[in-house]
């Protein structure tokens, strides 16, 4: 007998409860660094491999952490944004096993919202 709902609205909600293919593992990090031009950001590579991005002007950071950020339980990427004496700042943290294309979105964006003043 088949159990499958004839009301559209059921039908729907049932494909919504069907199983989804996650994007999962840490991929490559690249995704993430080809954002960074030289003329607007540094990068630096520490002695624990951990790379650091910093904008030109100090507002910017971002950090990957492969094998987890020292003192932070798990943390594998970070983002944070300076504020101004107006509005505060704000930061972002993802896991280690996060995707880098999820990270990669993430940065794209920040990056979008600013401007040059």
């Amino acid at each position: 007998m088949n159990m499958v709902p004839s009301s559209p609205v059921l039908s729907t909600t049932v494909k919504a409860l069907r199983l989804h293919e996650w994007q999962l593992g840490s991929g490559q990090p690249s995704l993430v660094f080809d954002q960074f031009g030289e003329r607007d950001f540094s990068l630096v590579v520490d002695d624990r491999a951990d790379v650091h991005v910093n904008s030109k002007d100090g507002r910017f950071y971002l950090g990957w952490f492969p094998l987890g950020r020292s003192g932070a339980s798990g943390e594998g990427w970070r983002i944070a944004v300076t504020g101004t004496a107006k509005e505060p700042g704000y930061h972002i943290s993802f896991d280690t096993e996060t995707p880098a294309d999820i990270v990669a979105a993430a940065v794209a964006r920040v990056l979008e919202t600013s401007r040059r003043v």
